[in-house]
């Protein structure tokens, strides 16, 4: 700010008079450092005009270290504001430190952006300087900063025992080893939503994570994605969620697990009983791999899980009725997976093969009574075909060749059809999926 600037003329006996109408019309100066252009000048009701409700949002606004140290000026007299947005700015260093120093005066300021600043060492030191005296700091986000391992050790020594700050976000930096990071986790008393996407965190980092994890009581979201998380990761985080109660979402999209993967981490997903959404989606698992996760969430019966996110794997028709039956027992559970379109016709078969029957006024054991003259309880595969065919039932031939396999699991070449003489047809073959998914 300019001197002098927002006072009123002497009244002639040598004092001043504060005006804070002028004062809100005193300058901000700002480096345009995303242009290369030279410092520009704004007043401060222009930016002003960046609060909302919010907060002050000046994201993207090119201020630079210059217009930072302007800007921390301005906001000590401004201690009404709550959150900060600052991303791309190319503060660095030099521009964090006045925003720093301001943070020890700006005492009700609780969510402060700094992503994408070109932060790296220093600036990550000045950070957990500021988070060692934290008062009031709840969600602060630090993502895409060239925060390597040293960074995070910084950080993460400043929060091991800090209780006020909730969320932490250190996505799209260079983080390899979690040692700090989870001795942090064993250790801090309020954090609840940690955000480690797209790092290089794999073996003994995600080893130091999944320990620090199985000591957390407060963390709630945890998100992994776009790392390096393979099989002996995956184990250790099974290993985790057999003793963790507080982990709600857990997202590990993108990384390596297959199969092989998804089994390891269902053992801990086995005795889970707090896991409410998880993100598998982009990972080498197969159809195989879903229906080992489904079966875990299904025989667990304290299992908590409302969401499965494997939305890039394609399943087949056992899954899709593995899932309608996970949903008897748990309504509230909801899949987004892939299909391929033949394999919902399939599924669909069942269906088809009833409402033509109730057109002729049948039921399913009335058409099998016709065809099991002897009184067996039993009919070949070959002449329920014939008779479907012959009954011009609406079912095209890939539909007929899996309702036969799903009527007749253990390849007889015999269909039993003993239950539908003691079970209410309609309950058992009536209901379609219900389903979220890719096509």
């Amino acid at each position: 700010m300019e001197p002098g600037k927002g006072q009123q003329a002497s009244d002639g006996s040598g004092n001043r008079e504060q005006d804070t109408a002028g004062e809100r019309d005193s300058d901000l100066e700002i480096e345009d450092t995303t242009n290369n252009q030279p410092t520009r000048t704004i007043s401060t009701s222009s930016f002003l005009s960046y609060m909302n409700e919010a907060g002050l949002n000046l994201n993207h606004c090119g201020l630079g270290p210059t217009g930072a140290k302007a800007l921390a000026s301005v906001l000590q007299s401004y201690s009404d504001i709550i959150n900060l947005e600052l991303e791309d700015n190319s503060l660095r260093a030099e521009g964090v430190r006045y925003l720093m120093k301001m943070l020890h005066t700006n005492v009700p300021l609780q969510i402060l952006n700094l992503s994408n600043n070109q932060l790296h060492l220093e600036g990550a030191q000045l950070i957990s300087k500021m988070l060692l005296n934290n008062n009031n700091i709840k969600s602060i986000k630090l993502s895409a900063n060239g925060f390597d391992d040293r960074a995070a050790k910084h950080i993460a020594g400043a929060l091991e025992g800090d209780f006020l700050l909730k969320e932490l976000d250190l996505s799209h930096n260079r983080l390899c080893e979690g040692e700090h990071l989870g001795c942090m986790l064993a250790k801090n008393l309020g954090l609840e939503v940690l955000n480690l996407s797209w790092n290089h965190i794999r073996t003994c980092g995600a080893l130091a994570l999944s320990d620090g994890l199985k000591a957390n009581a407060t963390l709630k979201r945890l998100h992994l994605s776009w790392n390096g998380f393979g099989r002996r990761e995956a184990e250790s985080l099974g290993d985790a969620l057999k003793l963790n109660r507080t982990l709600v979402l857990l997202d590990l999209s993108s990384n390596r697990l297959d199969d092989g993967a998804v089994a390891l981490l269902c053992r801990g997903l086995a005795a889970n009983e707090g896991l409410r959404i998880l993100k598998l989606s982009h990972n080498p698992m197969s159809d195989a791999g879903a229906l080992t996760l489904l079966r875990t969430i299904q025989s667990n019966a304290r299992s908590a899980m409302e969401e499965v996110d494997i939305s890039t794997v394609f399943v087949r028709e056992t899954f899709i009725e593995m899932l309608e039956g996970a949903r008897r027992t748990n309504p509230a559970l909801t899949a987004r997976y892939s299909v391929m379109r033949y394999v919902l016709r399939n599924v669909s078969a069942l269906h088809s093969f009833q409402e033509s029957l109730k057109e002729r006024r049948e039921t399913i054991l009335d058409f099998f009574q016709a065809l099991d003259e002897e009184g067996t309880m039993s009919v070949s595969t070959s002449a329920f075909r014939k008779a479907v065919k012959a009954a011009n039932i609406a079912v095209d031939q890939r539909q007929l060749d899996w309702l036969i396999r799903s009527l007749d699991k253990d390849c007889t070449a015999t269909i039993n059809y003993s239950h539908y003489a003691v079970t209410d047809t309609a309950t058992q073959m009536t209901s379609l999926p219900r389903r979220s998914m890719t096509e």
